[in-house]
């Protein structure tokens, strides 16, 4: 059942979000992001600061690698 909106669903649908020992379902995607957004609301800022900048930097990495792959297939 969707911890949102209640809505019931079948085994192996909807999504599954696992937070330490928790896992939370929830029967779409609008639902899971209402979700993880009241969250991040409830976070301290200066936490969810630190965590935001360091997921930034892991996914600025992974694109400058994409980056330099493709510039190494043009050469």
């Amino acid at each position: 059942m969707c911890v949102v909106c209640g809505r019931k669903f079948s085994v192996g649908q909807g999504i599954l979000i696992s937070f330490g020992r928790s896992t939370y379902n929830f029967h779409s995607k609008a639902c899971a992001l209402k979700f993880v957004k009241k969250v991040l609301e409830s976070l301290e800022p200066s936490e969810l600061e630190r965590v935001a900048d360091r997921v930034a930097e892991e996914y600025s990495k992974i694109l400058k690698e994409k980056a330099d792959r493709v510039a190494k297939k043009i050469i």
